[in-house]
């Protein structure tokens, strides 16, 4: 008689899974995509995606390359690393060796890896933040805390609540490790010299670990802010520094990104790279030979980020005013392309509604006027805070081809906005 299988079909495995949840902007971009085949208007102001064509002579180098077929570095193409070192000393004045940087399938997975390389830490998170955090960190077994911004504050740490914070862990003794992201994804909002200096100040006092997610950094509308400094500048030592193509050169898809891990983490950078070699290898070889043409070629970045951050900016400001005008309370982007409206000034309406959580709010909105936002609640506030992420980025970037991209219409993006405040003033 053959021995039965220990999984048959009476046999549970659901017990043993790990508990983990589909990324909330990947599943509004598939609900969006849904509505559409449907041939439902749809404004796609969920999923935050850069619509920017990537520079033609970045794409000619990828398909001059098509036919690397080699395994490169796990750390990465060494060209790349020193080019990627150049380019944001060119742009953001950081002294970077290649020697303290891996190269990655987007920074996405780098950012697990760094989290996986702990066999025991603490992970700290601004309320909002960014909806792959929390699940990365809970993968990697590790404690997860946050601290609750507000409005009044513009969704930014302060000094305060960080000191207060670190003064009170159960376990001061286990790794504290802040992902830090600035300008924020998802609420435009980046900080100044004097804050991130005294934020530095706090995280030097208690050595706090930071991974500064910066990968909206050289979209700062601010273009003097990108020669001035960052929270690494006062905090090298104990700042791991993550960033990639994605946003900046248009290139989500490529999955192509990249951490400096200072030196003075002694191991870190090895076990990083161990878990890299156990996981994804490299980063494709002909994405990271055209990635190395777009980290050198300084002045084509130079002219497609001055036209991007000059759009970006002027939707974040009509974005921001037609809100405004109808109550909502929102803070214009500094940087990125989201913002973060505040809808609790309709809360009385919105219970007459039967509304009274941000995940009730996005569907009613999705249903009713085709407008597609993530509620507040997928990044880190309670479902009562009537809050959203919108993604101001709902454009073909085939019309960028012979249209100079700052002076675009964003006439999709106008509809929704105002089909979003009339469904507001109707209440």
């Amino acid at each position: 008689m053959k021995q039965e299988n220990n999984l048959n079909q009476n046999t549970s495995i659901s017990s043993y899974l790990r508990e983990t949840k589909y990324s909330e902007t990947l599943l509004i971009n598939q609900m969006s995509l849904l509505r559409a085949e449907n041939k439902d208007e749809v404004y796609k102001f969920g999923f935050g995606q850069s619509p920017f064509p990537i520079p033609e002579s970045i794409c000619r180098s990828l398909a001059e390359n098509a036919h690397r077929k080699e395994y490169m570095s796990v750390q990465g193409h060494f060209p790349l690393r020193q080019a990627i070192a150049g380019f944001h000393k060119e742009k953001e004045n950081k002294i970077w060796q290649a020697e303290n940087m891996i190269v990655g399938a987007g920074s996405k997975i780098l950012l697990f890896c760094v989290m996986a390389a702990f066999q025991e830490a603490e992970v700290l998170l601004a309320a909002p933040s960014w909806v792959s955090y929390e699940p990365q960190a809970k993968l990697a077994g590790h404690k997860v805390s946050w601290l609750e911004t507000n409005f009044d504050d513009r969704w930014r740490i302060t000094p305060e609540q960080l000191e207060t914070f670190c003064q009170n862990r159960d376990s001061p003794d286990t790794p504290l490790i802040f992902v830090f992201n600035y300008p924020s994804n998802p609420t435009g909002q980046s900080y100044s010299d004097n804050e991130l200096q005294a934020l530095a100040a706090v995280m030097k006092k208690y050595q706090v670990i930071v991974i500064a997610d910066e990968i909206y950094s050289l979209l700062s509308y601010d273009i003097d802010k990108l020669f001035k400094n960052t929270l690494e500048t006062y905090y090298p030592e104990g700042c791991i520094v993550s960033s990639g193509l994605s946003k900046w050169c248009g290139a989500g898809g490529w999955r192509l990104g990249f951490l400096h891990i200072p030196p003075q983490l002694t191991g870190l950078l090895a076990a990083v790279i161990g878990i890299a070699s156990e996981t994804y290898s490299c980063a494709p070889s002909p994405i990271q030979v055209a990635a190395t043409e777009a980290y050198e070629n300084i002045a084509v970045a130079n002219v497609f980020l001055k036209d991007q951050i000059s759009l970006l900016n002027k939707i974040s400001i009509y974005c921001t005013e037609k809100l405004s005008e109808v109550g909502v309370k929102v803070h214009k982007a500094e940087g990125g392309f989201y913002l973060f409206p505040d809808f609790s000034v309709f809360s009385e309406k919105l219970k007459g509604q039967n509304i009274s959580t941000s995940e009730q709010l996005m569907h009613q909105l999705m249903e009713q006027t085709g407008v597609a936002l993530l509620p507040g609640s997928a990044f880190g506030l309670p479902s009562s805070s009537l809050t959203a992420r919108l993604a101001f980025v709902d454009f073909n970037d085939e019309k960028f081809v012979d249209t100079d991209i700052s002076s675009y219409d964003f006439e999709k993006i106008k509809q929704g906005i105002n089909r979003l405040c009339q469904w507001l003033t109707e209440l």
